[in-house]
């Protein structure tokens, strides 16, 4: 490899653990924001949820353009990650390829493993955490969605 070359490897290699560290940090925002989900479907199933949409509206006076930006900071972290975690999959997946491809041409088998298990359970988890996160997201800006329209129709649609 060429200085440049050498140069451009040794920098991918460096947002190797930056990466690991956002998509396991996206697992674990996933995995409370379905616990929070699951909560939120309990109740509204059993018809005890009280909106919060509603309760910030009522504590402030906001419109209905405030509150639909309302929904949207509350649904930012979801979409964020239902996004940007398969990009960060594929970003963990590809930067040992490169060490994995090496070892095939030295015939380093035990090399090539070590590198694939890393790229290939990175890239699971990446999935997983942007499955659950956008599962999440479609379900809950519908229910705030319906929310709102209840607010806007006022005290007799509820």
């Amino acid at each position: 490899m060429t200085g440049l070359e050498q140069w451009l490897y040794e920098l991918a290699r460096l947002f190797l653990m930056p990466v690991l560290c956002l998509i396991l940090a996206g697992l674990a925002y996933a995995f409370v924001a379905l616990g929070r989900f699951l909560a939120e479907a309990w109740q509204r199933w059993r018809g005890s949820y009280r909106s919060r949409l509603a309760a910030f509206q009522a504590a402030n006076g906001a419109t209905s353009d405030d509150l639909e930006i309302w929904i949207l900071h509350d649904l930012e972290w979801l979409r964020i990650v239902s996004r940007s975690a398969p990009m960060l999959g594929l970003i963990a997946t590809m930067i040992p390829m490169g060490p994995a491809l090496l070892a095939l041409t030295s015939n380093n088998a035990k090399g090539v493993g070590e590198n694939l298990v890393v790229a290939f359970s990175a890239v699971i988890l990446a999935l997983l955490s942007a499955a659950i996160a956008f599962t999440i997201l479609t379900i809950r800006r519908r229910w705030l969605l319906q929310d709102l329209r209840a607010i806007e129709r006022g005290p007799e649609a509820r």
